[in-house]
């Protein structure tokens, strides 16, 4: 259960949401960890963009949104999700002045913004026509190029002489015992990372995924690029340890057709004629300069 504060108890501590939302979105940091220029542009962005919802939620298309136990909780998650635990969490919030219950506060105010804007959506359907698609399509015909892009995975021993596994002799014996396992049985790669890489890409049996030629540390690049489908390179080492590096596919350079492109194509421009809409309607909400100056 949400405890209530009194409406400038509320303000304040929504306001200190707001705080972190924005740090977190322009610097990566909460407000306590801001250099002094970095908080007064977050401190004067949270502040304008507090005085917008503001006007959003005062809005008669806002009478009547509820938000929901269901949407509430999901925010929360979210929210929680960029911490690692439930002590940095709780750690985070005090940093940042408030406690949970303040922070659920703020979610239901910001939830019923995001429904009261998804309202104004409704009331002004957007209808994308095949002409206006096949104009952007040709306009920005180049965004719809892809050059050639290969299916990849590697096993990664590290090197770090802090640990004796790790370090650089160790290291380099244990990539030569799996390069001679691959050698004899190449299909036995997916299994093999699983068990021995230490990269995160072991829990997808050591797949990096599709990548574009310059996307990896040169010398896997290189190598990789260098591969014919189905083949493994030779053991290689970058930076951060030894790997094997498998091209499993090979996908060459094409352009999206126009009928491929259509979805995405209506996508943009739909978003972009609900910002211009969503935009007016705000704009219709704010006070004028005239009535900001009445005593």
């Amino acid at each position: 259960m949400i405890q209530a504060h009194s409406q400038p108890d509320s303000i304040r501590q929504e306001m200190h949401y707001n705080r972190l939302r924005t740090a977190l979105a322009l610097f990566g940091k909460p407000p306590a960890e801001l250099e002094p220029d970095e908080k007064q542009r977050v401190y004067a962005q949270a502040e304008r963009e507090f005085s917008i919802e503001q006007c959003i939620l005062e809005a008669p298309e806002a009478v009547g949104v509820m938000v929901g136990d269901v949407e509430l909780s999901r925010a929360l998650t979210e929210i929680k999700g960029k911490y690692p635990d439930e002590e940095s969490f709780r750690l985070g919030l005090e940093a940042a002045g408030m406690d949970e219950n303040d922070l659920l506060l703020a979610l239901a105010r910001q939830c019923k913004v995001n429904s009261t804007l998804d309202k104004v959506d409704a009331a002004n359907p957007v209808e994308i026509s095949e002409s206006e698609i096949g104009i952007y399509y040709y306009a920005h015909f180049n965004q719809f190029r892809q050059p050639e892009r290969r299916d990849a995975y590697h096993i990664l021993i590290s090197i770090n002489e802090d640990f004796p596994e790790n370090s650089r002799p160790r290291a380099l014996e244990r990539i030569n015992a799996l390069a001679i396992k691959l050698e004899r049985k190449p299909w036995q790669f997916g299994d093999l990372a699983q068990r021995h890489s230490e990269c995160p890409t072991a829990m997808r049996g050591g797949r990096i995924g599709l990548v574009r030629k310059g996307q990896l540390y040169p010398q896997l690049d290189d190598a990789l690029f260098r591969l014919s489908p189905g083949q493994l390179s030779k053991i290689l080492e970058s930076d951060i340890g030894f790997h094997v590096v498998f091209c499993k596919a090979i996908q060459p350079p094409h352009t999206l057709s126009l009928k491929n492109a259509t979805p995405h194509i209506r996508n943009i421009l739909t978003e972009r004629i609900r910002e211009t809409i969503r935009r007016q309607w705000i704009a219709g909400l704010m006070p004028t300069t005239q009535e900001k100056q009445k005593p």
